[in-house]
């Protein structure tokens, strides 16, 4: 399976098709079709675009300062971020800034950023005026240059699913047939293609994809990779309540306003 997770992330997600990084084809994902490496324009801000995707997509490879994880945002946000239903950056810079529940406070797109870093990174916030959050916010900035402010974009977020209980023991038993040929028996992943789904170099427990509920989600739409949208909504909630009794590291609560 694909990423992520991712982060699944998860399980099943979890996460990216072998295919999607570096590839340029094009994905159908329910009722849209896109480009899964969408072209960067030619222009003044171009080479900063691509820095931004190329961090975007290998994140532990091009911010190593900054990661704990070996997992990329990529492998949550599929397809350099396009992918509807898998939480896409596309339209998403003109929804910024905006109240947080978890903060308690407006954020900026840039916290949101440092946010990511913290928790699905299991690393340190960028600053603020660093090369790398000024590459990222730059193509995320580019992914929303035709969308109109504040109209959300079409698989804005994950799918909803009605809420389930996940069963751990019969998760493990679908993790095992659906995931872990791509993410490990032991949830390692094969990095950087495929990432950790639990572990020293997962995700932390503060990150919103250790939710089982926003796990179940992801899987459901995107994994498993080969075959995604397969899985059954019960399904999803087993898997996503397997890799959450699966240990992982703690966040830091230094970082506990983000």
């Amino acid at each position: 399976m694909r990423h992520i997770l991712g982060p699944l992330l998860l399980a099943a997600s979890v996460l990216l098709l072998a295919g999607y990084k570096g590839a340029d084809h094009e994905q159908t994902s329910g009722s849209s079709t896109m480009s899964s490496q969408p072209a960067v324009a030619a222009d003044d801000h171009s080479q900063l675009v691509r820095r931004g995707r190329e961090i975007f997509d290998e994140t532990p490879r091009c911010a190593p300062s900054y990661t704990g994880a070996n997992i990329s945002c990529g492998d949550c946000h599929i397809n350099s971020g396009t992918e509807p239903y898998a939480a896409p950056m596309v339209g998403l810079a003109g929804q910024f800034p905006i109240y947080s529940k978890r903060a308690g406070r407006v954020i900026s797109l840039k916290e949101r950023i440092q946010e990511c870093f913290l928790r699905s990174e299991n690393g340190r916030p960028l600053p603020p005026d660093s090369p790398e959050m000024q590459a990222l916010v730059a193509y995320i900035n580019w992914l929303s240059r035709t969308e109109v402010k504040g109209k959300p974009y079409k698989g804005r977020g994950l799918v909803k699913l009605a809420p389930l209980t996940g069963n751990a023991t019969k998760g493990k038993q679908a993790y095992a047939s659906e995931c872990a040929g791509c993410h490990g028996e032991d949830g390692a992943g094969f990095p950087p293609v495929m990432p950790p789904v639990w572990g020293l170099k997962s995700y932390n427990d503060g990150a919103g994809i250790n939710r089982p509920e926003t796990m179940a989600a992801f899987l459901f739409h995107n994994m498993p990779q080969n075959h995604p949208g397969t899985l059954t909504a019960q399904q999803s909630f087993d898997i996503a309540a397997f890799i959450h009794t699966m240990p992982r590291p703690k966040f830091n609560e230094a970082y506990k306003g983000y």
